[in-house]
């Protein structure tokens, strides 16, 4: 008796009633609620791998700090043309929306050239324009860093009147008037240059000479 006794002191040491027992075992509640949230992540990270799970949420942006170069008028400007142009009215300018566009500023584009377009700005790769993103062609525009042969260069000169008021041909008078004016402007600076040019020439001449004069004048002195 006292040995059974012993027995199961030794048992209750070795196994004590509050030891750790399995989760489950002890609460199926919890391990229920585990299982569901585990399997709702992994619903998740199944969704997000096959592009099924929502989007997230663009963030607000303000266009005046973020493009302080772009003067207020102009922001006004260029989101009008961006609303005018977003012929959806879902907050973007798609490629058949910047296709006509081009076509209406005089500038019509290749599907290609279209494609090449978006992609340049294009920061979140939905192949749309975002207002955002339409902003950026004009702060790229004002930073010199478009090619000369972008259709985004041309969008960006194109727009610097109001299309809606003065139409294509406005546009394009107005884009050809500017080219002029650079060309002009780049004539009277070449030939600026050229007289400045020839005034150094002349003032050299002058020093040699006045050098040649002093140098015959020591030999008869001397």
């Amino acid at each position: 008796m006292a040995g059974e006794e012993l027995a199961g002191k030794l048992q209750r040491r070795l196994r004590p009633e509050d030891a750790e027992e399995p989760r489950a075992a002890r609460d199926p509640a919890s391990a229920a609620g585990a299982d569901a949230e585990l399997s709702a992540q992994l619903s998740r990270r199944l969704h997000l791998a096959e592009g099924a799970a929502p989007r997230p949420r663009c963030r607000v942006f303000n266009p005046y700090t973020e493009f302080p170069e772009l003067s207020r008028r102009r922001l006004k400007d260029l989101e009008s043309m961006f609303h005018r142009y977003d012929a959806g009215r879902d907050g973007f300018i798609d490629l058949m929306e910047l296709k006509l566009m081009m076509e209406k500023l005089g500038a019509p584009q290749t599907h290609l050239g279209l494609k090449s377009m978006i992609k340049e700005v294009d920061e979140d790769f939905d192949g749309k324009l975002s207002f955002r993103e339409f902003l950026l062609i004009f702060h790229k525009a004002a930073a010199g860093k478009l090619q000369e042969d972008s259709g985004l260069l041309a969008l960006a000169q194109l727009s610097e009147i109001n299309v809606a008021l003065e139409g294509v041909r406005g546009a394009k008078d107005f884009f050809e008037a500017k080219a002029q004016a650079l060309a002009s402007a780049s004539k009277f600076e070449a030939e600026l240059k050229a007289e400045q040019d020839e005034r150094r020439k002349e003032e050299e001449d002058r020093r040699q000479r006045r050098a040649a004069f002093r140098e015959l004048k020591a030999a008869f002195s001397s």
